[in-house]
């Protein structure tokens, strides 16, 4: 293939690292602030959900959602994701990535402000209406994940792709950043009222608690809106154009501006690409089989195993927080407080650990290669997951606290330096450019397979074996140990 190179391929491959690329970046890379921004800014609402929606007189706890309602709130933006992830990255191998990159932009836009309305004041209405939209909120998000790997793969040069594919997921990282932050400053916009447990009453939870939830999740509309104009300023990616679309001329018009460099149309040679290389191949013949098949089982299973890890941990912090002790009691807070102090643990552990994992990968892929980070990361996740789990009544001690939070600040720093961005990049790059946005798409979505089982699954096994303390129409899970322990020492 070296040989028979495009002229405006090769430019794109040899080309110095120029402003047009760190364009790129930021632009992509907003789509996964956004993304990010979006799918875990669930997590730092949903007890204020309870205590709004589903308090009851006189209760001695806040109100909480119910397990059926908490896994739907919590997992539903996934199978919109999974859906979305699909059916765009196959739609922007048949219609180009430009076309379809606007379209998943306004699909976020339009739900992420939907995500923050309701229908009616009534719990029921009120939470149909939230997972309704975020469902689709996921689905434009899905789509965000194969087309900005694929644009960013075939903007890159050679010897940094890695990194600028890397660069834009660490995006992702700022996002989770972002959420925190932004729960933050709303929730401590006003002082705070008296604790659950002094008042016993719905004084704790003040009316105003019910914008605050409405506002962090609409504010993930923002970034995306403004990232809008410039996604469709974007020219289409010369190796879709030119060997999908197969339109040299196109292709070597719109890199030509791009690189600021004088490139000749190749009709003739992208013929005999196509012919002499026998590269007309599909996603269900036996050639494609035969040359992906195993390319392709490899960038599924990883990312499936990766995720049932990476989102569990990340919807479920807040109760592994306040298991520690970390986050006080419910009863002792009032609503805004608890917002406030889980979005606060959430930020620190995103600024320590989270969004270091990412630049490290973007700073070392290209240096010690995919390859080594994947099998490090998942190899250190190991480490530091058992090193939590095994001896559990170590860290059931209120003097070993910080001990345990960072242990579990490194298994964050090594699923970003690790799986969680390799994952990522590798499809971007190893699959042909007519099915490099399907491919990748259902690398994702077996990805967010693994995440609803994390966000799903671990609802039920987590369930107590004893009725008595099960929660309402729920079979006996497996219960958890970990968090068991920590509640009785840290009561």
């Amino acid at each position: 293939m070296a040989r028979e190179q495009l002229q405006v391929l090769n430019a794109l491959d040899v080309a110095k690292t120029q402003l047009y690329h760190f364009t790129a970046i930021v632009i992509a890379g907003m789509g996964f602030f956004t993304d990010a921004y979006d799918l875990f800014c669930i997590s730092l609402v949903t007890k204020l959900l309870g205590r709004i929606y589903y308090h009851h007189e006189n209760a001695l706890k806040p109100g909480t959602l119910p397990p059926n309602v908490s896994a739907a709130v919590n997992g539903v933006a996934f199978c919109g994701t999974l859906a979305g992830q699909l059916f765009f990255g196959w739609l922007g191998d048949k219609l180009g990535r430009k076309k379809v990159y606007g379209m998943t932009l306004m699909v976020m836009v339009i739900c992420s402000v939907a995500s923050g309305l309701s229908f009616s004041d009534k719990p029921k209405a009120v939470m149909a209406t939230l997972c309704f939209f975020r469902f689709w909120l996921g689905f434009g998000i899905g789509g965000d994940y194969p087309l900005s790997a694929t644009i960013m793969s075939e903007y890159a040069n050679k010897k940094t792709r890695g990194a600028f594919i890397a660069a834009v997921f660490a995006m992702q990282g700022f996002g989770i950043l972002a959420g925190g932050m932004v729960a933050i400053i709303i929730s401590a916009a006003r002082h705070f009222p008296p604790a659950y447990e002094i008042t016993l009453i719905a004084r704790s939870t003040v009316p105003q608690a019910d914008y605050v939830w409405r506002l962090i999740l609409m504010f993930g509309a923002l970034p995306a809106a403004l990232t809008y104009y410039w996604r469709m300023k974007m020219p289409e990616t010369a190796r879709y154009t030119a060997l999908v679309a197969k339109n040299a001329k196109q292709a070597a018009s719109d890199m030509s501006k791009v690189l600021q460099v004088e490139i000749e149309a190749e009709h003739e040679k992208i013929e005999k690409i196509v012919i002499e290389k026998g590269n007309d191949f599909g996603l269900f013949s036996k050639r494609f089989l035969k040359r992906h098949g195993l390319h392709l089982l490899g960038t599924t299973s990883t990312w499936f195993l990766l995720d049932i890890a990476f989102y569990s941990q990340n919807l479920f912090q807040k109760d592994i927080f306040s298991a520690i002790g970390w986050i006080p009691p419910a009863k002792t807070m009032n609503a805004l407080e608890e917002v406030y102090r889980i979005a606060r643990a959430q930020t620190l552990i995103a600024l320590c650990s989270t969004v270091p994992g990412y630049w490290f990968t973007v700073a070392l892929i290209d240096r010690i290669g995919r390859f080594a980070i994947q099998l490090m990361g998942f190899f250190f996740m190991t480490v530091f997951m058992f090193a939590l789990a095994i001896p559990y009544n170590h860290w059931t001690h209120r003097e070993n606290r910080i001990g345990f939070v960072i242990m579990y600040s490194l298994t964050f720093f090594f699923a970003n330096f690790g799986p969680n961005s390799t994952t990522f990049v590798v499809p971007a790059e190893i699959f042909p450019a007519r099915l490099r946005s399907t491919c990748h798409g259902i690398s994702a979505a077996a990805g967010k397979a693994g995440a609803m089982v994390g966000a799903f699954g671990f609802l039920y096994a987590a369930q107590p074996k004893d009725p008595s303390k099960r929660d309402a129409g729920y079979p006996a899970g497996i219960g958890n140990l970990i968090r068991g322990n920590l509640h009785i020492s840290g009561s």
